[in-house]
């Protein structure tokens, strides 16, 4: 054993100086989790291993005694750089594994075999600097000492990553790059040491003592300034591969320049060249692979986006552009087109909502889903309006869209509730089957809904004459091309006319007399309908008034839309109107349809009742022809039932002379505390039935069609009293819970019906002892006030 110089003493204490760096980074792991944990532990353990090493080597060197012993001098350099080389590829493993460093295991690799290419160019450089015939380090040329070997490939390797991670990190690069750089001055250091020991020079210890203190602490700030926020900068990569160009320029360069000076390959020049090609072949096969997971990828997508470019994310059928694709890939000879829109559905997103309308659309799609045959193609167009493309004939196409009607016209059952809708279809078999079915969808539409219509050349033209009616609609209040007309309503068995309902008609001075079935829908489409129905209730009220200062005792009834009952302020409109004519609210009778009843029947009673509230009467109009239930008859705020001229038609029952379903619904109503009228009377017979039943009102072309009002009038003036006659008692306001009371009538001589009076009947206060009201003649003894 030797004393140690100052020297080696100098290179021992400045060693001691990396063990806080290493300290530091093994509590930096500690105090993290997951990737960045694993990460700076293997940066701790790399730098404890080349610290460690490194200790070792030169203490071993300062007091071995080895210095003139060249064989245990060279095992003491291996030993030391095999120790620096192990912490070596720790360090380099650790900034591999750093977040952001890449993007996963397979990025990795890719990054390690684009080291692997720069490193094995820098390689192969510096051999050609280094050896015959160039040797730029002239007689310092470690070629006596392999134990330096595995440090130089390692510095290679850190200064390759280095360039790659410079490039490459997704994270920000600034720290990547100097934990990275930190580990190739550690690599540096490494193969000095082992030079030093390995030639016995101590200015290289002692040199690479001093670099390797340097480079842990890098390395430890550099893991300090990475866990401060940052933001993150994108991936230079994305611009250029250059970095796989150059270095095989410098090689290519090196090696001409090395055989134009005569030199010769030996093992290390191939070693070099060896590794360059298996990483080039490495990462080329990682290339392609990556191509064609890129490719199938990108197919995937295509496709992806290709469906959802042909299907409709809702309801999961094709789209207009699905359709159309399948139509162009359809036997156009053998192709047939339903056209389908939902009745009614703008209703349901308004009052209930667009999530629950959302979910009668989907549902809708599963119904014709399950009435698809195989190659049909069922499609949403847009909004409420769908489409099926089937094969076959003009027959099996009619007789597939009635079956989808009947489909379509049951109740949807959401959120908690029923929701009526029904259906108009379009059928188109030859022509623009899209065109030509939607025309026969409008066609549908415009004669009432509900229906399939299947389209004809005509369509064209009533088409056209759709938009001019609109056009010219729009200007019909203000050139007074509107009028009312009035149908009387009677009392049986006496027909006096009691009441009359207000028939809107328009004539144009060209177009002539258009019919209300022809422009109410188009009225009703372009939104003309609110102004056209407050036009319709002024005149009617203004008429009512004119006839009660004349002292006739009648009623008048108007029309009401479903898009007027669901205007907010409709019921303070009526109000208004009333109000300013001096009309009693009991004498104006609104009438609803059953179409309007089956939208939202919460919506509904809570419209009605907000009407009732102002003292008007409520009819629900076409009762037997839709789609109201007992249950909704016992919920809606109405009084009077009528009933539909298709029941009052019905043939007669083999029991008896009266219609069975009118004499059901007359018996219903007075249950319900309703009264009943009889519309669409036409002949003797069919008022006969209706007397029979019980039914105290009708209406209908036997008791006069619609006439003006001074035609009606003057039948009125007929019926005018010889003495004064009391004026009728204001009708009270209805009680929200008051219950229907009923009254015995005494319909003739030996003949008396139960009547039902509701809290609105100004005979509802009274005794519920039988009264003698004699004939049923009088628009007071009907509870209208």
């Amino acid at each position: 054993m030797h004393s140690p110089s100052g020297m080696e003493l100098a290179a021992l204490a400045t060693l001691l100086a990396a063990v806080p760096a290493v300290a530091y980074l093994g509590q930096s792991g500690r105090r993290h989790t997951g990737a960045a944990r694993r990460a700076h532990l293997l940066l701790a353990a790399g730098g404890a291993l080349t610290t460690a090493a490194a200790l070792a080597g030169l203490a071993s060197a300062a007091l071995g005694g080895h210095h003139h012993q060249t064989a245990h001098t060279r095992t003491l350099a291996t030993m030391v750089a095999i120790g620096m080389g192990i912490g070596t590829l720790t360090l380099l493993a650790g900034t591999v594994a750093l977040p952001g460093a890449t993007r996963g295991p397979a990025a990795a690799l890719r990054h390690v075999l684009d080291g692997l290419v720069i490193s094995a160019a820098i390689w192969f450089v510096g051999w050609v600097f280094i050896s015959e015939p160039t040797r730029i380090l002239g007689d310092a040329t470690p070629y006596n000492c392999a134990a330096i070997l595995l440090p130089a490939v390692l510095v290679s390797l850190a200064l390759g990553l280095t360039t790659v991670l410079a490039l490459h990190a997704h994270r920000p690069r600034r720290n990547t790059v100097r934990v990275s750089s930190g580990v190739s001055v550690v690599a540096i250091a490494a193969a000095l040491l082992s030079t030093g020991i390995c030639r016995q020079d101590n200015g290289f210890a002692l040199s690479s003592v001093l670099i390797l203190t340097a480079g842990l602490i890098m390395v430890a700030f550099a893991v300090r300034a990475a866990d401060r926020p940052v933001e993150v900068t994108g991936d230079v990569l994305e611009r250029g591969g250059g970095y796989v160009v150059v270095p095989m320029f410098a090689i290519i360069t090196a090696l001409g320049h090395h055989l134009a000076m005569g030199g010769v390959m030996d093992v290390y020049g191939y070693f070099g060249l060896a590794i360059e090609g298996l990483a080039l072949v490495a990462r080329q096969y990682l290339a392609l692979d990556d191509v064609r997971r890129y490719t199938t990828q990108l197919r995937q997508r295509e496709a992806h986006f290709r469906q959802l470019a042909h299907t409709d994310p809702l309801t999961g059928l094709a789209n207009r552009r699905g359709l159309q694709q399948a139509l162009l890939r359809s036997d156009r000879d053998n192709a047939v087109l339903i056209g389908i829109d939902m009745d009614g559905f703008k209703t349901v997103n308004d009052m209930r909502g667009h999530d629950v309308g959302d979910s009668v659309l989907t549902e809708v799609a599963a119904r014709l889903r399950r009435n698809l045959l195989d190659g049909d193609v069922a499609a949403r167009l847009g909004g409420d309006e769908f489409a099926v493309l089937m094969h076959g004939d003009t027959d099996e196409a009619m007789l597939a869209a009635h079956r989808l009607l009947a489909v379509l016209g049951e109740p949807y059952e959401v959120d908690g509730g029923s929701i009526f809708l029904s259906a108009s279809l379009g059928v188109a078999d030859t022509g623009e089957l899209l065109h030509d079915a939607d025309l026969a969808l409008r066609y549908a539409k415009q004669r009432g809904k509900n229906r399939v219509e299947r389209y004809q050349a005509r369509y064209d033209e009533l088409l056209r004459r759709r938009g001019t009616l609109q056009g010219e609609l729009r200007h019909a209040i203000d050139r007074n091309q509107l009028r009312l007309v009035f149908q009387p309503v009677v009392a049986l068995p006496s027909m006096r006319p009691v009441g009359a309902e207000a028939l809107l008609r328009w004539t144009h001075p060209e177009l002539g007399a258009v019919r209300p079935d022809e422009f109410i829908p188009v009225a009703e489409e372009s939104g003309l309908i609110n102004r056209i129905g407050a036009w319709v209730l002024e005149q009617a009220c203004r008429q009512l008034a004119e006839w009660l200062a004349k002292g006739h005792d009648v009623w008048v009834s108007v029309n009401l839309s479903p898009k007027e009952l669901h205007n907010a302020d409709y019921a303070a409109q009526v109000a208004d109107v009333l109000a300013e004519n001096d009309v009693p609210p009991q004498r104006l009778v609104l009438e609803v349809t059953e179409h309007a009843v089956a939208t939202d029947m919460e919506e509904l009673v809570r419209r009605l009742a907000e009407l009732r509230e102002t003292g008007v009467r409520i009819a629900l109009d076409d009762f037997g022809a839709g789609y109201s239930s007992l249950t909704q008859l016992r919920t809606l705020p109405v009084d009077i039932l009528k009933i539909d001229h298709a029941l009052v038609a019905e043939p007669e029952s083999r029991t008896g002379t009266a219609a069975p379903l009118v004499d059901v619904v007359v018996r219903l109503g007075h249950r319900l505390g309703l009264e009943v009228l009889a519309e669409g009377i036409g002949t003797t017979a069919q008022r006969e039935v209706v007397e029979e039943a019980g039914c105290r009102l009708g209406q209908g072309s036997l008791f006069g069609w619609g006439v003006p009002a001074e035609h009606f009038e003057t039948r009125l003036r007929t019926l005018l009293p010889v003495g004064p006659r009391p004026i009728p008692a204001p009708r009270a306001i209805p009680s929200s819970d008051a219950p229907a009371r009923s009254q015995v009538v005494r319909l003739g001589p030996g003949m008396r019906q139960v009547r039902a009076l509701l809290p609105s009947d100004p005979d509802f206060g009274k005794s519920r002892s039988d009264q003698n009201v004699g004939s049923v003649d009088s628009g007071r003894e009907m509870g209208q006030g």
